[in-house]
């Protein structure tokens, strides 16, 4: 018995209605991580997603891998392809009936025979000229008749085929009938397009030109506006080709032209035709040129289709450049970058476009009132959850290290919840859990169900009493040159984001201290241009810690100062700074008493100093040793690490030893 058929046999290939279903979403964690780098370094968030997009992600090709395969690609035709393929193909026609002739004179008698002989030995070397002359030659030989016939036809069939796509094949050994069919469309379609450029065509008129003559546009235009489009393009592109030609090509072609289908009337109405598409459309291309190097000929209508290659390509490339007015992922055109790079392009293409699509769906950009985009504070957060991971995973396996998602879990409750996160230890509130899941059960509009792990919210708690913190980060012009700019707001934002989620009843301020000092909201530091003003004003810096100290007298104050520099500036009676390098003595006698007020308000001091340099190094400890306060030098990777590890030491018995790993 013979096994049947099976009727529910899959086949499976790759995915084309679209946007691939099992692809995995856009990482919107490392697209925010890095915009915030580039943001940091003092690029604005628009022109961050704008680096992002160009230069992709670790496993996304951005848009200038995407542009550089453009250009690769027309770099290619022009190097590979030449503008002579016609030319070459009737030579080689015009070649093998001359010599069928001559072999068949040889083999007659008489005077005629001898005439036509001293005739085909007598043609002139230009091609056209040779075709030409041989127009009224009565063969002797039948393949040269046929051969020359060929001639006539291929010259017919490629001029088509520079305006109409796919003609040359589909012409290939058509009769007399086909040729007749190909003027009657001609002349139609002249007659719509001049009614259409007085304004006197009617839908019907070319629906029944499409009911006639349809199968010469596969396309299929559903208006006579589609098939100008269509036209006009392959037309502008035929004509560039013309121009990219040599004088002598353009020649040799102009007088072959009358050879086609041997009919003058073809050339007609072609020309007819182009002078129509030129009135309806005037922008395109018509004048434009390109200088081809390669061996490889091109008949007519293929090197037309290269031209318009070459167009294609052209617009991909300034859409991928984004760099005009108002540009967005979506001006790129997929199915024009599928149909000249291949799919796995357009796909890259279309998740770079979902990509700046999210970040600004899921509010981590938001424009403001002056139109410019900015960091959200969704986005701010989840940055500074990013960079504290980075900070606890440095941190991991120091001696002493303490697990920063367990910061703030011993001791007394905090009066503050948070969501519960594996691991944790602390006790649930009940009352906050069951209410989470109460209201995410209404809004997915069924009754009470079970508890999910993200409505449990666990009690926070304190080691041991408030603090008020004071982190002062140089903004200097050094800071800066020396590429310490970025690790310094990256440092400041992870701390932010430790106190404002783990020890939410301390109360953090940022103070910036360049030329003068002024206090900071973390947005205003993230997004802060490197300063050029020279000036490290530490004197007022620590005024303002001090005024923000004093504001929580009951709390234990935490001084953390982050500098590259000696203090070179103060502010004098009249609140105006003042510079001078070496430094002065007053702003460093201005500096340390402000230090040692800190002290006597009994702030914990620690400097992070950054760089090698003797005097400074001389200066800071001594400093710190009038407050006894301590000193770190970390290596830039690790300047965050070590002021999230101060900080958490400074808010418990021993913070003044150096458990941390770092040479004090």
């Amino acid at each position: 018995m013979s096994a049947r058929p099976d009727r529910h046999r899959a086949r499976y290939g790759r995915f084309a209605g679209g946007p691939d279903p099992l692809a995995p979403p856009v990482d919107l964690a490392e697209a925010l991580e890095v915009i915030g780098e580039d943001v940091m370094a003092g690029y604005s968030p628009e022109r961050a997603m704008r680096e992002l997009l160009r230069r992709g992600t670790r496993d996304q090709q951005g848009l200038d891998d995407l542009a550089r395969r453009v250009a690769e690609k027309r770099r290619e035709l022009l190097t590979r392809h030449g503008l002579d393929g016609t030319m070459r193909e009737v030579r080689e026609l015009l070649d093998r009936a001359v010599l069928a002739e001559r072999k068949q004179l040889a083999r007659e008698m008489g005077d005629d025979a001898r005439f036509d002989e001293m005739r085909i030995g007598s043609l002139p070397p230009s091609t056209a000229a040779a075709v030409s002359e041989l127009g009224d030659y009565r063969w002797h030989s039948s393949d040269a008749r046929e051969d020359y016939e060929q001639i006539k036809d291929l010259l017919g069939r490629e001029m088509l085929d520079q305006r109409f796509a796919g003609m040359k094949q589909a012409l290939e050994g058509a009769t007399d009938e086909d040729r007749a069919a190909v003027a009657e469309m001609l002349q139609d379609l002249n007659r719509l397009l001049e009614a259409h450029r007085l304004e006197e065509d009617t839908d019907q008129q070319f629906r029944d030109f499409m009911d006639r003559h349809g199968d010469f546009f596969p396309e299929r235009p559903e208006t006579v506006e589609e098939l100008l489009d269509a036209l006009a393009a392959r037309a502008a592109a035929a004509q560039r080709m013309r121009s990219s030609m040599t004088q002598e090509q353009r020649d040799e072609l102009d007088a072959l032209a009358t050879q086609a289908f041997g009919s003058p009337d073809l050339m007609r109405s072609l020309s007819q035709l182009d002078d129509n598409l030129r009135a309806l459309r005037p922008g395109e291309d018509w004048g434009g040129s390109e200088r081809f190097e390669g061996e490889q000929g091109l008949g007519l209508g293929d090197g037309t289709g290269v031209l318009q290659d070459l167009a294609d390509l052209d617009a991909l490339g300034e859409q991928l450049s984004q760099e005009y007015a108002g540009a967005q992922m979506g001006d790129v055109d997929l199915d024009l970058l599928s149909r000249q790079l291949g799919q796995d392009a357009a796909v890259d293409a279309r998740t770079l476009s979902e990509l700046e699509r999210a970040l600004r769906d899921t509010g981590l950009l938001q424009r403001g009132a002056d139109g410019q985009l900015r960091l959200s504070p969704k986005a701010m957060r989840q940055l500074g959850r990013s960079l504290l991971k980075d900070v606890a995973e440095r941190m991991s396996g120091r001696p002493g290290a303490r697990d920063l998602r367990r910061a703030g879990a011993a001791g007394e409750r905090s009066g503050a919840t948070r969501e519960w996160q594996f691991g944790d230890t602390e006790p649930w509130d009940v009352t906050r859990t069951l209410l989470n899941a109460h209201t995410r059960t209404a809004a997915e509009g069924g009754g009470p169900g079970r508890l999910s792990v993200g409505d449990v919210e666990v009690h926070e708690t304190e080691a041991r009493t408030q603090a008020v913190v004071a982190l002062l980060v140089d903004t200097s012009f050094s800071m800066a040159m020396e590429g310490r700019w970025v690790p310094m707001k990256r440092t400041a934002l992870a701390l932010h984001q430790l106190v404002s989620t783990r020890f939410r009843g301390d109360a953090l301020q940022l103070i910036g201290f360049g030329r003068y000092a002024e206090v900071m909201q973390i947005e205003t530091l993230t997004g802060l241009d490197a300063q050029w003003d020279k000036g490290t004003n530490l004197h007022h810096g620590l005024l303002l810690a001090n005024r923000h100290f004093r504001r929580h007298p009951s709390a234990q104050p935490v001084l953390l100062v982050v500098t590259d520099g000696e203090p070179t500036a103060h502010l004098d009676p009249g609140g105006e700074p003042f510079f001078d390098y070496p430094p002065h003595p007053l702003t460093l006698a201005l500096s340390v008493r402000e230090l040692e007020t800190a002290g006597r308000l009994g702030a914990q001091t620690t400097f992070f100093r950054l760089g090698a340099d003797p005097g400074l190094a001389r200066l800071v400890d001594a400093m710190a040793r009038r407050v006894d306060g301590r000193v770190v030098a970390p290596e830039l990777d690790d300047l965050g690490a070590a002021v999230v590890g101060s900080y958490l030491g400074s808010r418990r018995p021993g913070w003044a030893q150096d458990v941390w790993g770092w040479e004090a």
